[in-house]
């Protein structure tokens, strides 16, 4: 395990994010924590991997750890992609993973409506470093970027159509599919308003992002202040894209997951709401055809 979390680190920003070394790390110390406990060993031969031992390490996640079920899933995935090497290399015979189901509990996501997107940016703020969160927040609302992809957007990745129309062109830094963005208005505006930042001539990027951390502890301040009751992070700005953005405004789940760089429509249903307001508009155009055959 070792060695596999050294190879992935060295490509960090090639074919890996950070935050997926960082899971492989965790898998494998608390894997050793577990085999510590329940063998009294450091270590464990390939061997002696078995079926015992995975369930043994879902348990632990589950109980020590009190880690969510789709978390103990990913720890679960680490460690089967180890034992997916072994068998690969032939270190082992059998796979210790036979019998043995993932089932991931469907997640709620938050979302932000339309209404509330608006009301964020149409908020006067009395802070610039609010003011610089509330404008990176809305500009991957409506473009449904990542918070690292809108971090390391840069003037190469503003492209401009034969009509004149500007697109953002940028492949994922999760999976590196390519995101085909048109621009809207309302990014556009805030491209335009920090054109000139002085720490973003420094870095080479189009907008001041801050940490991850600070943006969530000033998004808590932003909801409260717009008297918004939802928990207020990077991660519904995405979500709030794909579905108070697109979906329900009538744009179609290929072109939302085109936009997103998904490379499956399955990965793009995960964010995908059906609003009242979708619904209600779909059944009165049935309630219209009805009345037109009574």
């Amino acid at each position: 395990m070792q060695e596999h979390n050294d190879q992935c680190r060295a490509l960090v920003g090639k074919d890996y994010a950070l935050i997926t070394v960082r899971r492989y790390e965790s898998c494998k110390r608390y894997l050793a924590e577990l085999i510590r406990q329940k063998y009294g060993k450091d270590d464990l031969p390939l061997a002696e991997v078995n079926g015992e031992l995975v369930r043994a390490f879902e348990f632990y996640l589950k109980t020590e750890k009190e880690c969510q079920q789709n978390t103990v899933i990913r720890y679960m995935k680490c460690l089967k992609k180890i034992t997916n090497l072994a068998l690969a290399n032939e270190w082992i015979a059998k796979d210790p993973f036979i019998g043995i189901k993932f089932h991931e509990k469907e997640v709620i996501r938050e979302f932000l409506t339309m209404n509330e997107l608006l009301t964020i940016y149409h908020k006067e703020f009395p802070l610039e470093r609010i003011t610089v969160v509330r404008d990176v927040f809305i500009f991957a609302a409506f473009t449904g970027l990542a918070f690292i992809d809108v971090q390391q957007l840069s003037p190469e990745h503003i492209v401009k159509d034969n009509n004149g129309n500007l697109w953002i062109r940028k492949p994922r830094q999760k999976t590196k599919n390519m995101c085909n963005i048109p621009l809207l208005d309302i990014p556009l505006e805030i491209l335009r308003k920090y054109a000139d930042y002085p720490s973003c001539k420094k870095k080479g990027v189009l907008l001041p992002v801050p940490c991850n951390q600070k943006m969530n502890s000033y998004l808590k301040e932003i909801a409260d202040l717009c008297l918004i009751k939802k928990n207020l992070t990077t991660h519904p700005a995405r979500h709030s894209y794909a579905t108070s953005v697109c979906l329900a405004n009538g744009v179609s789940i290929e072109n939302v997951a085109k936009m997103l760089g998904h490379s499956n429509i399955k990965m793009t249903q995960h964010y995908a709401r059906v609003l009242d307001s979708s619904i209600l508009k779909d059944m009165n155009n049935v309630r219209d055809v009805l009345s037109n055959c009574l």
